[in-house]
């Protein structure tokens, strides 16, 4: 039993790093304005985490994956992501730290870029 759960979890753990490393391409639609003011914000704020274009890097994940749509990740779980922080759960790249520096309209207007993106990937 103990074996299995060893090997359940060191394949669990694999396969979450082949998620991680795989190199994720995005299509970047022509954004609305609310989402370009998003983008802007998104640079300064969140892309040293999370890419250019939400696309991830080796310090947390990409936002354009179906596991970040909007049915299993409604709009305001990315609110209380960015005000609250978020502990280590189905990634391995430690906790997110809330963000108090920025506003409720910074957070709605990446939420939109966010979102934009994710439906230009088929993500919805």
């Amino acid at each position: 039993m103990v074996i299995f759960v060893i090997g359940l979890v060191a394949g669990g753990r694999y396969l979450i790093q082949q998620r991680l490393v795989r190199q994720i391409s995005v299509t970047v639609p022509k954004l609305s304005p609310e989402a370009m003011a998003g983008e802007a914000v998104f640079v300064v704020q969140c892309a040293g985490c999370h890419g250019r274009n939400a696309v991830g890097s080796d310090k947390g994940p990409s936002l354009i994956d179906p596991i970040y749509r909007p049915a299993h990740h409604g709009d305001f779980s990315f609110v209380r992501a960015v005000t609250l922080g978020v502990p280590q759960h189905h990634w391995l790249f430690g906790a997110m730290p809330a963000q108090a520096q920025m506003t409720r309209e910074q957070i709605d207007q990446i939420v939109t870029y966010i979102r934009e993106i994710q439906r230009a990937n088929g993500i919805s």
